[in-house]
């Protein structure tokens, strides 16, 4: 690895060892650092959580001047705070929990005399976006899926208040001299897993034109380059179509292989699992359209959300880059591969999106459409 020009201004030290190796980690490390753009995007993660032990009850007794009859004054103790989940808008990644993992709610005073019973403990609220789902330390059992913007769900309830001996004061027990403790708390391991709630979804190997397609008809900003490079991270777009506005995401392309690890794998596949629609996009100036083709449905098929069931639609990307006599002979590959006739479109010049557009809303249809498409006024409309 080449050392970085730090300028003339910096000289190697030779005044111990440590400085030397110090200078060493300088100039050999990379700018910017590769693992900052990984972390732009978080969608699984594993927490800590505990709910807060309950307070004591306490044990004490009534010694006033003047005051005839005594006895039992011992107040309950506090209820402990319990940890609650929420899923809020405004949150896109789970990246808040790569700094925190340990989530600890307070405990519940512990009671005192004359009566006096002690505060519950605050509660600890998780907040995730739209779409988490939680599951348990074994990574397979699904504790609850977060759906609707404002859901609430305790994942673990705090311990009971330990009564005071004023409690158990009866007719036959008139000085009760005992006292509960509190009860303690849950605590466990759980992941956080993000699957984002989109109505359309991109898929395509890499360099297939899709950040493209999406920074044409939404207001999304993806990395666009005239080299070859993949996305590292899903993005998301509110596209309006002849008025009617839905959420596409962009997921990262594939290659052959991904369902057992290769590239990216199927890392961000789970994306797409709550799509109603695919938009399938294959490069025209790729070798062959119907290889390209079926070397992704094969990844789809193998992935075990039921992805290859979703209606797909298809289109022949990068249009403008490719002959007329070209052009025709990448349609007919794909269309032998695909059994279907594909769109033709190019995201870079704007040919044929707005047909593909209105092929994705027509699928979607007039069911309801996220909160984030509900909630994007701000995103700016596109147009032909």
């Amino acid at each position: 690895m080449e050392p970085r020009n730090i300028g003339p201004a910096v000289t190697r030290p030779e005044n111990s060892a440590y400085e030397r190796y110090l200078w060493q980690l300088w100039v050999a490390a990379p700018a910017p650092l590769s693992y900052l753009e990984l972390m732009k995007f978080l969608d699984e993660a594993k927490v800590y959580i505990r709910s807060g032990d309950g307070g004591n009850g306490c044990v004490a007794f009534r010694r006033e001047k003047y005051i005839e009859f005594g006895g039992p004054s011992g107040g309950n103790g506090g209820r402990g705070g319990d940890v609650i989940i929420e899923a809020v808008d405004g949150l896109n990644t789970l990246i808040d929990y790569r700094y925190q993992q340990h989530f600890k709610a307070q405990k519940g005073t512990s009671g005192m005399g004359k009566d006096r019973h002690g505060a519950n403990g605050k509660p600890v609220v998780l907040k995730v976006p739209v779409g988490t789902q939680l599951f348990d330390e074994d990574r397979e059992t699904l504790i609850h899926d977060f759906t609707t913007l404002g859901e609430k769900f305790t994942l673990a309830q705090g311990g009971n208040g330990g009564f005071g001996n004023a409690h158990f004061k009866s007719s036959t027990n008139r000085a009760p001299r005992n006292a509960n403790p509190g009860e303690v708390g849950e605590e466990r391991w759980i992941w956080l897993r993000l699957k984002l709630i989109a109505d359309a979804g991109l898929v395509g190997l890499p360099n297939a034109g899709k950040s493209t397609f999406l920074a044409a008809v939404s207001a999304a900003k993806p990395k666009i380059a005239d080299y070859p490079f993949t996305t590292l991270h899903p993005q998301l777009g509110v596209v309006n179509a002849d008025g009617r506005e839905f959420v596409l995401a962009d997921i990262p392309g594939l290659i052959e292989g991904a369902h057992e690890g290769a590239g990216l794998g199927d890392r961000f596949l789970g994306h797409v699992e709550r799509c109603r629609v695919l938009l399938h996009l294959v490069d025209a100036t790729s070798e062959h359209a119907g290889k390209a083709y079926r070397t992704v449905r094969r990844e789809l098929e193998a992935y075990q959300g039921h992805l290859a069931d979703k209606v797909e639609l298809l289109a022949l990307n990068k249009i403008d880059a490719v002959t007329p006599d070209e052009l025709k002979k990448q349609k007919d590959r794909l269309k032998r591969a695909a059994k279907k006739t594909p769109l033709l479109m190019s995201g870079a010049t704007g040919a044929g999106v707005k047909d593909a557009l209105r092929a994705l809303a027509e699928v979607i249809g007039e069911a309801p459409i996220s909160q984030k498409a509900k909630g994007a006024a701000q995103a700016e409309p596109w147009m032909a």
